[in-house]
């Protein structure tokens, strides 16, 4: 019985009709397991649960039993769409317009996935059982949420039932411009702090009686500010500190206020991890705060820095793409943060997918020829990597 041959256009067409918002799957996941299936995946249904966060339904898919085992990883979860009005079609009424497919998650990342499932169903169809290892994919529905009972608890119940594996393409989209600019090699950590001062309120016209808490906060930042953590590396530019707002919440004109508050975040390379940094943020506080327990921070990592060095993986896909695209990407670690910064602890890692211009916005969009190219490049990594060819 022949197998069937999936088309990465129609099959994004089917998962961009699913408005899986997170945590919702509105059925995006029966749709993979209904392409996979047939080509003899083995497929898993996870739903996972932790209290005060909803539970959020996830898809472990395989062909074959033997290692190595390559995985794709991706997301079928997307963000809201937003103000209706303000899109030229229905974010979940997929429209191709000008060569390009129109929908919510057609960038970010539901093209990929459907161009991965249909490079798989060439390779299987093409080679099925001689095919010497298993092909996977690890496919979450809240990479757009809190991260939660997603790929952690997905990769914990691989490693709880022996499942190994052996390399990861995420498809994130990566590149920039054009499709094959650009492939993620590591991502920067992430680390978000709150910090608080506390004074005593009072009248302006009284300072004495009263204790200012903003020139104390002004100064906490100004010295976290003022810090050169480094200067980059190969394959990281610098770690960079940004304040992304100061609150008083004072109306008054005549008033010392009793708090101030600001939130800060940095993204961190690799010569520093979550806890280095908290070490660092805490002698800072100490300072300011000298004997007084007047300051106090709330410190949140929401993934540490990582890299998979440059290496056969990387050689590999970015093989793919300069024969199918004619692009020599650059290996980057730029960026906010994916579930690949869960994969890495597992497998070596890379991230590889379509265009990011649009992903989030208003009238996200991805080019049908990218996506159809897309799908060659993930053929050609299933070829090299099983060296099929």
């Amino acid at each position: 019985m022949s197998l069937p041959i999936h088309d990465p256009v129609a099959l994004s067409k089917a998962l961009i009709r699913r408005p899986s918002v997170t945590p919702l799957d509105e059925g995006a996941l029966s749709v993979l397991e209904e392409h996979l299936a047939p080509l003899d995946f083995s497929c898993h249904r996870l739903t996972f649960t932790e209290k005060g966060t909803p539970d959020v339904d996830n898809l472990y898919a395989r062909f074959g039993k033997e290692g190595p085992n390559l995985c794709f990883a991706g997301h079928t979860d997307v963000v809201p769409p937003g103000d209706l009005s303000t899109w030229t079609s229905d974010p979940f009424q997929p429209e191709i317009r000008k060569g390009r497919l129109y929908g919510r998650g057609a960038a970010d990342m539901k093209c990929a996935i459907a161009a991965f499932v249909a490079a798989a169903s060439r390779v299987v169809a093409m080679f099925g059982d001689k095919i010497p290892g298993s092909i996977s994919l690890l496919i979450t529905g809240d990479e757009e949420g809190p991260a939660i009972n997603g790929t952690v608890k997905m990769l914990d119940w691989l490693r709880a039932n022996n499942e190994v594996l052996n390399a990861c393409v995420v498809g994130e989209p990566t590149n920039i411009n054009v499709l094959g600019d650009m492939i993620k090699i590591g991502r920067r950590g992430s680390m978000n702090v709150q910090v608080t001062v506390r004074g005593t309120q009072g009248h302006v016209a009284y300072p004495t009686l009263a204790d200012n808490p903003v020139p104390r906060l002004l100064q906490f930042l100004k010295t976290v500010d003022d810090c050169v953590f480094d200067k980059g590396t190969e394959h990281f530019p610098p770690t960079n500190l940004e304040i992304t707002t100061i609150d008083v919440g004072n109306p008054t004109t005549n008033l010392i206020p009793a708090t101030a508050t600001a939130r800060l975040n940095i993204r961190f390379n690799d010569q520093h991890s979550g806890n280095s940094l908290s070490k660092y943020m805490e002698t800072v506080r100490a300072e300011i705060a000298g004997n007084s327990n007047a300051i106090d921070m709330d410190i949140s990592v929401s993934g540490e820095a990582f890299l998979t060095p440059p290496g056969d993986l990387s050689n590999l896909v970015a093989d793919a793409v300069t024969a199918v695209s004619g692009q020599t990407p650059e290996l980057s670690t730029t960026g906010g943060t994916s579930d690949a910064r869960f994969i890495k602890d597992h497998c070596p890692v890379v991230e590889l997918g379509l265009v990011n211009a649009t992903a989030h916005k208003v009238d996200e969009n991805a080019s049908i020829d990218d996506i159809y190219a897309l799908a060659d490049i993930y053929e050609r990594v299933l070829v090299g990597y099983f060296g099929l060819a």
